[in-house]
This record gives C-alpha cells, sequence and structure tokens, in this order.
C-alpha cells in the first residue's frame, strides 16, 4: 500500500496539548478543503509515493517516538488508516491531524485524532461532519481557528451543544495575524469555560512561511 507524501520531517509540535514536544511529521499530499487562512497551501498537490512500511521505518529512525500524520487532509487517502494503525504496532505514539469533515470512525483507538471543526471564518463550516463529534474521546482533542470575535463566540455555541469541555480537551487556536493572543486569552477567560490557548508557535519560532517545520 503506497502514500503520497509531500515532505516529511523532525520538529516540535506547534499546536496541542503536547506542544512543545520533539515530534516526527508525515504531512500527506491533497486537501479537499480551502481555508481562507490556509498555511499550507503547497501540500494541496504534488509528493513522492511512499510505501506505508517505509513510512513506519523512517519514523522508527527518528529520535523520537512522537509521530504526527498531517496534511493537507491525511483521511483523503486510502491508505492513511493502515499507516496509523502499523504506526502504532510499532509501538509509537500516534497523533492525526484531521479537518473534520471526513469520518474518523474505525480509526485505530491508539490514534489520537485531532479534530478540527471549522468556524465560519474559515469559509468552509459548512463541511464539518458533525457525527464526527459524537466520536471523538477523551484521548483525541477538538480544536477550533478562530478569526474574529463571531468565530469564538460561534465555537462556544458548538461546545455548548456537544458538551465538548465535559469530555476532551478543547483547542482555541487564534488564526496567525488575524486575532492577537492577548485578546483570545480575554475572550477565554471571559467564557468561564476550561479552554485551551492554542498558539501555533512554531510560526513564531520559524516564521508563517517556513516550510518542514
Amino acid at each position: 500500500m503506497r502514500l503520497l507524501v509531500k515532505e516529511t520531517f523532525l520538529s516540535l509540535l506547534g499546536e496541542t496539548t503536547q506542544v512543545g514536544l520533539p515530534a516526527f511529521f508525515i504531512r500527506l499530499t491533497g486537501c479537499n478543503l480551502r481555508c481562507h487562512y490556509c498555511d499550507t497551501t503547497y501540500a494541496y498537490e504534488g509528493g513522492t509515493e511512499w510505501s506505508v512500511s517505509s513510512l513506519v521505518d523512517q519514523a522508527l529512525t527518528s529520535p523520537t517516538g512522537l509521530v504526527v500524520v498531517t496534511g493537507g487532509e491525511p483521511l483523503l487517502q486510502e491508505g492513511t488508516r493502515q499507516l496509523l494503525k502499523d504506526l502504532a504496532n510499532a509501538g509509537l505514539e500516534v497523533l492525526l491531524e484531521t479537518n473534520g469533515s471526513l469520518p474518523i470512525r474505525g480509526l485505530d483507538s491508539r490514534v489520537r485524532r485531532i479534530l478540527d471543526i471549522k468556524c465560519p471564518g474559515s469559509g468552509m463550516s459548512g463541511h464539518n461532519l458533525w457525527v464526527n463529534l459524537e466520536e471523538v474521546t477523551p484521548r483525541d482533542e477538538v480544536k477550533f481557528v478562530i478569526s474574529h470575535r463571531e468565530d469564538f463566540d460561534w465555537a462556544l455555541q458548538v461546545i455548548g451543544l456537544y458538551r465538548l469541555v465535559r469530555r476532551l480537551p478543547v483547542l482555541i487556536s487564534p488564526a496567525f495575524g488575524a486575532v492577537a493572543p492577548r485578546e483570545a486569552s480575554a475572550w477565554i477567560l471571559e467564557s468561564r469555560l476550561p479552554l485551551r490557548l492554542n498558539l501555533q508557535i512554531h510560526k513564531y519560532i520559524w516564521g508563517p512561511e517556513a516550510k518542514g517545520v
């Protein structure tokens, strides 16, 4: 089984509750959404074919036991589910970053799923697959990228409707350059909910245009 891979690299996790930890990244090619703030448009096409086994082998040679499978949208490719399973079978800790438009049911239970719920500011909120929010477990995380206050208020409605803060970590990620971290922090404090500010620290370290970091 083969996958179209845009890049692999070792870096620090820029997001999630494990932010700052070294991780091996596998970025797969292709995405079915076109968010206004997308920072990985270069992953829409191109790349090189890899076998699942060769990707697992490379992940095992990295100096970290943490692997992030990302995109693009990884679940677009048929072989991704097998890749996730084989990475976990190899004893690696596996995170999947997915845009929330495709089913997460049936994925290996050892995989921690980072589910991105698209707010209206993304231009893609009509593509959210809401049944995914019934599938998430305490091992998973839900992320909202907010472009303005209206996005944050919309996220609060979704969080309340699905009782998310009682079930798993909820991340509020200010779109880089659109919402100041101080402003997003004030909104979180005002909400009185246990939401986690999720800054994209890789952009602060290496810059917003950097690839492979």
